[in-house]
C-alpha cells in the first residue's frame, strides 16, 4: 500500500492489446492507493474511428495522445498508474520526459494468447483482433531499459500485483 510519507510512484502498465494492461492497472491502483489513468479514454475520436475500422495508428496519430497522457501523469503530484501500450521506446521516452522517474510494467504475452483475448472482448472494445499483429510489429521491447519490470501476462493477477509491489519497494535501477 502506498503511504502518504512515501515518495510518489508513477507507473505505466504497458504492452500489446490483450495483454491485460487495464486489469493489472486497476489492481495496482487499488493496491497502491493511487489514481488510475486509463489511456484508451484519452484517444481522440479520429484515433478511435481508425482503430475500429481496423487501421493501425501511426506515430503521428499517437503524438497528441501521448502528450495528453504525459500531462495527465504530471498533474497527479502524488503519483498514478497509467495504462498505455507504450509500444516504442520513443513513446516511453516521451512519457518519461513528462514524469522523471516513471516506471513501466511490461506485460509480456504471446501473439496467439493476445489474439484470443482481443477476440473475446471485441464486441465491447475499440480495438479489433485484426490489429494485434500490427502491435507486435510496432513493439520495441522495453527489456533492459531503466525502470522496467517484465511480468508474464498469463500469470494470476494477484501474483503480478505482488511482483510489482515487491519491485517498487526496491530503488530504481539504471539500464545496463
Amino acid at each position: 500500500m502506498h503511504t502518504p510519507n512515501a515518495s510518489p510512484v508513477w507507473l505505466v502498465t504497458m504492452g500489446v492489446s490483450g495483454c491485460g494492461k487495464s486489469s493489472l492497472g486497476q489492481a495496482l491502483a487499488a493496491d497502491l492507493g493511487l489514481p488510475l489513468i486509463e489511456g484508451d479514454d484519452f484517444h481522440p475520436e479520429a484515433n478511435i474511428l481508425k482503430m475500429r475500422s481496423g487501421t493501425p495508428l501511426t506515430d503521428e496519430d499517437r503524438a497528441g495522445w501521448l502528450g495528453r497522457l504525459g500531462e495527465e501523469l504530471a498533474a497527479r503530484h502524488g503519483g498514478a498508474v497509467l495504462t498505455c501500450s507504450a509500444l516504442k521506446r520513443a513513446y516511453r521516452d516521451r512519457l518519461r520526459a513528462a514524469v522523471p522517474g516513471l516506471r513501466f510494467v511490461f506485460m509480456q504475452i504471446g501473439r496467439d494468447e493476445a489474439v484470443a483475448r482481443v477476440q473475446a472482448r471485441e464486441a465491447v472494445h475499440i480495438f479489433p483482433a485484426s490489429l494485434v499483429d500490427s502491435q507486435f510489429q510496432t513493439l520495441e521491447s522495453p527489456e533492459g531499459e531503466a525502470g522496467v519490470l517484465t511480468v508474464q501476462a498469463t500469470a494470476p493477477l494477484p501474483q503480478s500485483v505482488a511482483q510489482v509491489r515487491d519491485w517498487l519497494a526496491q530503488p530504481p535501477t539504471r539500464a545496463a
